[in-house]
């Protein structure tokens, strides 16, 4: 039977690591890198006596991420106890939020694929979540035992859950890329995969492409790289999809994704909500979020990726091809608008051209981020307006880009007069080159004249490297066009 006849069904649920300074009910430290249970607190362990306080800015960033959804934003929404044992559960239970969570709907727009064959996607969000993490358990390098490392114990969380609503693992890696961005552009989680910031469990189940019913699903656990997940959800849809045709079942089920081999491995039968025993802490009272307090998060919220997209259309004629590649970072759309401010918004183009085109590919090649650019907006902007008003042109641009990465702060202008790059745009000057090419080439000239269009190029070429690429492309052009009588 043919992959084409069933339907992939995939809904997400993301652990982005809140960035608080401090526990989400403690004041211990949430700092990655410390020596083992170094920052594990009596409360984080639940020592006798000790009683949780909610981290008020754990809240707030549950609000801004609720806010930046569309969601509602729950006027009150109570905490309860997971009960459940594992090793790195030191509490025997995890402070959770069950039946009222405190962010409830909301919706993410994403892109998938590339050029012609790219489409939109609204994915609904279930709800979000406030929680501590569990610890880490440790099997590597303690001789056949488990080293068992608390830190993270603790830790807020916010549980982002999404509607089964994706459809291919191409979906579903444009929805994790759209979180990821999002919850580093509002500010509340940094992101850091390698260090478990931001880690995605994938639910994925199948169905005939007939059926109404939803499929058995099995959920893969800890997926912490775009890579994995992709990877992960296309191996388990091919193994439930050959599971069944051979005549199996597909057991509701708990897996990992061994990138070694490429393939998932069950670890448990999957457990039901009621198998966790909820019921409210009795620790903690319901959490209330009155209006003034969301208005006042709101009043403090960053433009958002969509909005900030509208306005370079409509204000800065960008395409959405641009303004869309522009907002798919916080730190690529600050400084593209810094360079914007720099050069005026009448360079808005030019300006977007370089960012994504040679700052990029340079950027991608040293493996840097935007932020440590070693050339700055300032800088790029310069060199834009000096293209721009023609003391440049595009390739002795490209020049001084080079030379402000690998220059020591210097301005454009300061390059263009240390190494006599200012375009000749004289006249007088360029037809005196294009009289001693012509009369240096006679043969592309009776080649031109004999109907050649490549003779005519050939020639611009010759001008352009007897001024050593400073000659105006344009005028080079113009004036010979006179010179042959074209």
């Amino acid at each position: 039977m043919s992959r084409t006849d069933w339907e992939v069904v995939i809904g997400l649920e993301v652990h982005a690591q809140l960035n608080t300074a401090s526990k989400i009910f403690s004041g211990a430290s949430t700092a990655f890198g410390a020596e083992p249970n170094v920052q594990a607190s009596a409360v984080d362990i639940a020592l006798p006596g000790v009683l949780p306080v909610l981290n008020r800015g754990a809240v707030e960033r549950a609000i801004r991420f609720g806010l930046a959804i569309g969601a509602h934003v729950a006027e009150k929404s109570v905490f309860a106890r997971k009960n459940y044992f594992y090793p790195d559960l030191p509490k025997g239970y995890q402070i959770s939020q069950m039946d009222l969570p405190v962010v409830q709907g909301g919706a993410i727009t994403i892109r998938v694929g590339e050029g012609e064959q790219a489409y939109e996607k609204t994915v609904r969000l279930t709800r979000a979540h406030l929680e501590e993490d569990a610890g880490k358990s440790l099997h590597e390098d303690f001789h056949g035992m488990t080293g068992i490392d608390l830190n993270r114990a603790g830790t807020p969380l916010l549980e982002i859950v999404s509607e089964p609503d994706m459809r291919s693992s191409a979906e579903a890696v444009a929805y994790a890329r759209s979180l990821h961005a999002l919850v580093r552009w509002i500010d509340i989680c940094d992101g850091n995969m390698q260090e478990g910031s931001f880690r995605c469990d994938a639910n994925v189940s199948v169905r005939k492409k007939s059926a109404t019913a939803l499929g058995t699903r099995r959920e893969i656990k800890n997926l912490n790289s775009f890579r994995f997940l992709q990877q992960a959800i296309d191996y388990e849809v091919q193994w439930q999809i050959d599971t069944i045709e051979d005549g199996g079942r597909v057991q509701q089920a708990t897996v990992l994704f061994d990138p070694d081999s490429g393939e998932t491995r069950m670890m448990r039968s999957k457990e039901d909500a009621h198998d966790y025993r909820y019921f409210p802490d009795p620790d903690l009272l319901p959490l209330l979020i009155p209006a003034d307090w969301k208005a006042h998060v709101q009043a403090e919220m960053p433009e958002l990726p969509g909005a900030m997209k509208a306005r370079f259309m409509d204000e800065w004629g960008l395409s959405a091809y641009d303004a869309t590649t522009l907002t798919a970072s916080k730190e690529v759309a600050d400084f593209y608008q810094a360079t914007v401010t720099a050069a005026g918004p009448a360079l808005a183009k030019p300006c977007a051209n370089w960012v994504m085109g040679d700052l990029a590919a340079r950027l991608n090649k040293a493996e840097l981020d935007i932020g440590a650019s070693p050339v700055s907006a300032a800088q790029l902007a310069g060199l834009v307006m000096r293209i721009a008003d023609n003391t440049l042109s595009n390739a002795i641009g490209k020049k001084v880009f080079e030379a402000l990465w690998n220059g020591e702060g210097l301005s454009a202008d300061e390059i263009i007069d240390r190494q006599g790059l200012k375009q000749v745009t004289d006249s007088g000057a360029i037809e005196a080159m294009i009289d001693e090419v012509l009369a240096a080439n006679q043969k592309s000239v009776d080649e031109f004249r004999a109907g050649k269009e490549k003779a005519f190029n050939a020639l611009v070429g010759q001008v352009m490297k007897a001024s050593k690429g400073k000659a105006s492309p344009a005028q080079v052009n113009e004036l010979l066009k006179k010179k042959l009588g074209a």
